[in-house]
């Protein structure tokens, strides 16, 4: 069965976040490990995941606000084969993240290029850390199918996102479509998947 990685963003995910249910839930997942949460730098980051991926083979990605940047920023880096495709949960703007959190963050620009791997966005309407306009500019520019979640914050602890079933449904039914399709690596095609919030 292939593995899941599990990418945290800034601060990490706490006790209680959906991320560290989807760790215990499913036997397959694991959390990215990082020296230092509270002062990410790109750099750092990026070589902790690699060294992952060159561990574990060919995974599938579930990542939440700067670790979806971390992950966006795998394109035409070698390591990036070993991706199977991304759940990128609630990705950050670097520039308001940066306000928010002033000279905790040292991830560059933000990333631009399309990803060589499948994509699923999932976004907010409301979210403090990204414009939903700039979501779906971001999703368009990765390759990314994108889904409304309607009006869920940064979907984290403090928007009510502890276990995260629908998350669950959410990648199976994703991964699901392009194990069906033969494992393809080609990117799906570009398109915004707008569904209402389900419940």
């Amino acid at each position: 069965m292939v593995a899941t990685l599990i990418i945290p963003g800034l601060n990490g995910s706490a006790e209680g976040h959906w991320q560290r249910h989807w760790a215990r839930d499913h036997a397959t997942a694991t959390i990215v490990r990082q020296a230092s949460w509270a002062r990410p730098v790109l750099k750092d980051w990026l070589a902790a995941l690699e060294t992952e991926l060159e561990r574990a083979g060919e995974v599938w990605l579930v990542t939440h606000s700067l670790g979806c940047l971390l992950a966006a920023n795998l394109a035409n880096r070698p390591a990036a084969r070993h991706v199977k495709g991304a759940l990128l949960v609630a990705p950050c703007h670097l520039g308001r993240t940066e306000r928010l959190h002033p000279g905790a963050i040292d991830f560059g620009a933000m990333p631009t290029e399309a990803l060589p791997f499948p994509s699923l966005v999932v976004g907010s309407r409301d979210d403090p850390y990204m414009d939903f306009a700039e979501i779906r500019g971001y999703a368009a520019l990765w390759g990314s199918e994108l889904h409304d979640l309607g009006h869920a914050g940064h979907i984290n602890i403090a928007s009510g996102f502890g276990r995260w079933e629908q998350g669950y449904r959410l990648f199976s039914d994703f991964a699901k479509r392009f194990e069906n399709q033969g494992n393809k690596r080609a990117r799906p095609r570009l398109h915004d998947v707008l569904c209402p919030a389900m419940s």
